[in-house]
C-alpha cells in the first residue's frame, strides 16, 4: 500500500480544523453532536474542497498546467474555491458552469467576479459536453491545461478526506474521546468517499453516513470513487455498495432549498450562532436532526458533523 505522503501535495490549506461541542444542541437533540469546522481551511470562504485540491493542484503543477478547467452548476462552491486557490497558486483558472440554480451577480459568482474569474457557463443536460469544451478550449489555447472534475470528485481529490479521518483520529487522541458516527453532506460523492475510505483504513469502528443533497446514484458514485482511491493507494480492498451508508436528504431536488434544511439552518443559527448553506450542509445537518430525534443516536455517543462550508450559497439562495 502507499502512504498520503507518496503523493504530491500541495500546502493550501490552515489545518487541522477545529472539532468542538455543538452544547445546546446536544443537549436538545439528546446526544452529543460535535462539528468539525472545515469552512475554516483558510483560502476563500473555506470550505471541503480545499483538501481535495491540495492534491489536485499539486498533480496540474506536476503536469505543468498553466489553465485549470473545472465545472458544477452556478453556485457551485467548488468552482469558486478552485478559482481562489489557482490565483493564490498563478494558475489561470477557467470555469465552464451549467446554467443551473441562481446565476445573478450574487453568491459563488460575484466571488468568482471579484477574483476576475473567466467563467462560461452552457446549458447541457450532462458534464460530458462540458468536459469536451474544456479540451476544445484547452487545445485552442496552446497552453498546458488540466481538467479537474466537478466537486473535485475523482480518486485522487478524495485521498484529501481520507487524510481528514487521520487527522480526525489524531484528534480524538488529544480530546480523549471516540466518534462513534461521522456525518457530511454528499453532493458529487467524493467527500463522502475519502471519508468512507478513510474509516476503513484509519477507523473501522466509525460508521460515516453521507446525506445525500442531491438525487444522483451514490449508491453506485461513491463507491465507485472509493475504488478509484483504492487503485491510487495499490491497497487490496474490495468496496461493497452495501457498506457504504447514505440517507436521502435531497428533498425538491438539487440547490432548490428544503423545508427540513431551512428548519436545521435557523435551529443552528439559533441555538450555536453558525450559519449553514441551503444547499449542503443546511439538508445534511438536516438529516442529523431527523436521525436523532429518530432516536438513531444513542445518548452517550459521539456523533461527528462535518461542516464542509458553502457560506456563498446562503447568500444567493432564499432561506423562507
Amino acid at each position: 500500500m502507499k502512504q498520503l505522503t507518496d503523493f504530491k501535495r500541495i500546502s493550501l490549506g490552515t489545518l487541522p480544523t477545529p472539532i468542538h461541542r455543538l452544547d445546546n444542541v446536544s443537549r436538545i437533540l439528546g446526544t452529543n453532536v460535535w462539528i468539525k469546522r472545515d469552512d475554516l481551511t483558510g483560502v476563500g470562504l473555506g470550505g471541503n474542497k480545499v483538501r481535495k485540491l491540495e492534491f489536485l493542484l499539486a498533480d496540474a503543477m506536476e503536469k505543468k498546467a498553466e489553465i485549470v478547467f473545472t465545472t458544477g452548476q452556478a453556485q457551485s462552491n467548488h468552482a469558486m474555491l478552485t478559482a481562489a486557490c489557482c490565483r493564490k497558486l498563478g494558475m489561470e483558472p477557467i470555469l465552464i458552469l451549467k446554467k443551473r440554480g441562481v446565476m445573478d451577480m450574487k453568491g459563488n459568482i460575484l466571488l468568482e467576479s471579484l477574483m476576475d474569474t473567466d467563467v462560461r457557463f452552457m446549458d447541457v443536460p450532462s458534464y460530458d459536453a462540458i468536459y469536451d469544451e474544456m479540451d476544445r478550449v484547452g487545445k485552442e489555447s496552446g497552453r498546458p491545461y488540466y481538467k479537474i472534475p466537478c466537486g473535485g470528485s475523482n480518486g485522487l481529490g478524495a485521498l484529501g478526506y481520507v487524510d481528514c479521518i487521520r487527522e480526525i483520529k489524531e484528534q480524538e487522541k488529544e480530546m480523549g474521546i471516540h466518534f462513534s458516527t461521522i456525518v457530511c453532506p454528499e453532493g458529487s460523492g467524493g467527500t463522502h468517499a475519502g471519508l468512507a475510505l478513510g474509516h476503513m483504513i484509519f477507523a473501522p469502528e466509525t460508521k460515516v453516513i453521507g446525506m445525500k443533497v442531491d438525487t444522483d446514484p451514490f449508491e453506485v458514485i461513491t463507491p465507485g470513487i472509493m475504488r478509484e482511491a483504492c487503485e491510487l493507494l495499490e491497497l487490496d480492498m474490495e468496496i461493497k455498495e452495501d457498506e457504504v451508508f447514505h440517507a436521502d436528504c435531497a428533498g425538491p431536488g438539487y440547490a432548490i432549498p428544503s423545508e427540513e434544511g431551512n428548519a436545521a439552518i435557523r435551529f443552528m443559527a439559533k441555538n450555536e450562532g453558525l450559519f449553514l448553506d441551503p444547499v449542503y450542509t443546511g439538508k445534511a445537518f438536516g438529516g442529523l436532526i431527523r436521525y436523532a430525534r429518530e432516536g438513531k443516536f444513542s445518548p452517550d455517543e459521539n456523533v461527528l458533523f462535518i461542516y464542509s462550508g458553502g457560506a456563498g450559497g446562503l447568500f444567493a439562495i432564499d432561506v423562507q
